[in-house]
């Protein structure tokens, strides 16, 4: 991870500057991650967007589990998981949360001391590390769909 005299340095693209937009209109990191899913998907769902903000700061503030770990595994499951009486689960989704989940691992115990959102911030006051690890849990994990055969703009679980 590049530092610069202690503070995180975030190379600037769409998709940093998207996040950061929508935290600054109020959105949490588990919500941007949604947010930018549906919008790539071309839809809103503004329900789930307000029910994922629980998830935010450590499920509900609580500096627990970083809630961008559960916003990448709620995309995840988006497409591998059963949303309706006609569908089943597929049977990737625990080894994809599982990939998830172990990448997430790697990435924050080094700079941070762990997921959790407490240490995560007291490592990045600013931010920008929320910045930094939503974008690459975004695109890490449409890399682990990818993989199980799909894509975000495909039908969701078809």
């Amino acid at each position: 991870m590049a530092t610069n005299a202690g503070h995180e340095v975030i190379e600037l693209n769409e998709r940093v500057l998207e996040a950061a937009k929508l935290n600054g209109m109020g959105y949490c990191c588990t919500q941007i991650m949604a947010i930018m899913m549906l919008r790539s998907m071309g839809r809103e769902n503004p329900e789930l967007v307000r029910a994922l903000g629980g998830l935010c700061k450590g499920i509900g503030d609580s500096n627990e589990t970083c809630g961008v770990l559960f916003g990448g595994v709620c995309l995840i499951s988006l497409f591998l998981g059963k949303g309706s009486d006609d569908e089943t689960p597929k049977g990737d989704l625990p080894f994809a949360i599982y990939d998830l989940a172990n990448w997430f691992e790697r990435q924050t115990r080094s700079p941070y001391g762990g997921k959790r959102c407490g240490d995560i911030l007291a490592v990045s006051p600013d931010k920008k590390a929320c910045l930094k690890l939503i974008v690459g849990t975004y695109e890490k994990a449409l890399s682990i769909l990818e993989v199980y055969g799909v894509c975000p703009g495909e039908t969701v679980n078809e």
